[in-house]
C-alpha cells in the first residue's frame, strides 16, 4: 500500500486555514468564559446564604389586634404583605420574607 501524500497548500488556503483557526480559537475562549460566568453565578447564590431562617426559627406567631382581619395578603420582592381591617381602619403591614421579621406598618384613617 502506498500513502497518499496531500499537496501543500497554497498561500492563500494557508491563510484562510490560520484565519478559520484564529476565529475557532476566539469562539471556543469565548463560549468558556461565558459558562464560567454562568457557573460563578449559580455557586454564588447557592453559597451567600445571608438573611436565611435557621431550621426550626420559621414558626413565628403574630398577634393581631382585638377584632382585626386578614384582607388580603401578597409577596412584593423579598416581603410579605398583610393587609388588616381594624375596626373599619385599613392597615398594611410587612414582614422580611426570608426571617419573618416585621419590617413596616402603614395605617389609613379617614378625616374626621
Amino acid at each position: 500500500m502506498t500513502d497518499t501524500v496531500a499537496p501543500e497548500p497554497t498561500p492563500e488556503q494557508a491563510a484562510l486555514i490560520a484565519r478559520v483557526r484564529r476565529m475557532m480559537l476566539i469562539a471556543g475562549l469565548t463560549s468558556a468564559l461565558a459558562i464560567a460566568v454562568v457557573l460563578i453565578a449559580v455557586g454564588y447564590r447557592l453559597y451567600r446564604g445571608e438573611g436565611s431562617p435557621t431550621p426550626g426559627t420559621t414558626d413565628i406567631t403574630e398577634t393581631l389586634p382585638r377584632g382585626a382581619r386578614i384582607v388580603a395578603t401578597a409577596v412584593a420582592g423579598e416581603r410579605l404583605v398583610l393587609t388588616l381591617d381594624i375596626s373599619g381602619v385599613i392597615e398594611i403591614r410587612t414582614f422580611d420574607a426570608k426571617t419573618l421579621k416585621p419590617a413596616g406598618k402603614l395605617k389609613f384613617v379617614n378625616e374626621p
